[in-house]
């Protein structure tokens, strides 16, 4: 591998590192970072295909509550430069070469969350630092630590990625062709399982919004509510009252009479509560305000 390409690779592994904080450009998905990969290495087809493979993976990825998502820009850029070292040996298959890339993306992805703990904790320290220069009014330094910060993400993946790239080409390609049938074979079927879990996760979506559907009433008692009254501030103090309560509001109606000078406002609201002395507490309150009959309720 060239200097320059090895250049470009760890560019685009410093992009993809700092996307995985910043996600606004989209570097660190593996369908863009493979393919910058293989664009940059003159694998630009292979790249495009390795890319897809793991982002269908990487569709389940997602950091919920405290449980954080395997690290999608690692494994991008390990597995599709492992990928480009094996082709550039000269005799690796193409087709050998991106599954057993699409099968170490996994466990690259969850080494990566090491290097992640790393990261985060030392930017413990810079967010103590950007406190500091806060209370001096120190806008500039406040931004020097944040682009300090990005900046180590976007280490986190390039030394890995420069470390990978020293690899002679010729070891990778030997290792992969002396793979025994039985292991090669084992990578080809773990590396098409991926269509299994993204089935799963379709149909999992798919089942939680039927679940949310059939049972979004279940439990919810239905209270309808007529009333009248000369004050507009009472229509927003009710409606308040229904969105502080979280209330789901079924429908609401209001018609303005006028009578003269004199005007009122017939209101019909319908909305759903999960128990009696809700109903019962949003009776009161109506019942509290000013110039305002209430005609129906039920």
């Amino acid at each position: 591998m060239s200097p320059i390409t090895i250049i470009l690779i760890v560019i685009v592994a410093f992009l993809a590192g700092m996307e995985g904080i910043l996600d606004e450009f989209e570097f660190h998905q593996p369908l863009v970072a493979c393919t910058l990969i293989g664009l940059v290495s003159g694998h630009l087809q292979e790249g495009i295909l390795l890319g897809g493979q793991l982002q269908m993976i990487a569709l389940g990825w997602a950091n919920i509550g405290a449980a954080v998502a395997p690290d999608a820009a690692l494994a991008s850029v390990a597995s599709a430069i492992i990928m480009v070292l094996a082709l550039n040996g000269g005799n690796a298959d193409a087709s050998n070469a991106i599954t057993t890339s699409v099968a170490l993306a996994i466990p690259l992805s969850v080494a990566g969350l090491f290097l992640t703990m790393i990261c985060r904790t030392l930017a413990t320290g810079i967010v103590h630092a950007m406190d500091a220069c806060a209370e001096k009014g120190d806008f500039k330094g406040i931004e020097v630590w944040q682009i300090v910060a990005i900046c180590m993400q976007g280490v986190r993946i390039a030394i890995p990625a420069a470390l990978l790239c020293v690899i002679p080409a010729e070891a990778v390609t030997n290792a992969l062709n002396a793979m025994p049938a039985w292991l090669s074979g084992g990578m080809a079927v773990g590396g098409g399982m991926y269509w299994l879990g993204v089935s799963a996760t379709v149909l999992t979506l798919a089942g939680l919004e039927l679940l949310t559907v059939l049972f979004k009433n279940l439990g919810l008692r239905t209270m309808l509510v007529h009333f009248t009254t000369t004050r507009q501030e009472n229509l927003v103090r009710i409606l308040d009252q229904v969105h502080q309560r979280r209330y789901r509001v079924v429908s609401y109606k209001a018609a303005e009479e006028k009578h003269g000078e004199l005007c009122s406002y017939r209101v019909s609201l319908v909305v759903k509560i999960k128990e009696q002395r809700e109903e019962q507490a949003l009776f009161t309150f109506i019942q509290s305000l000013p110039d305002l009959v209430l005609t129906e309720m039920e």
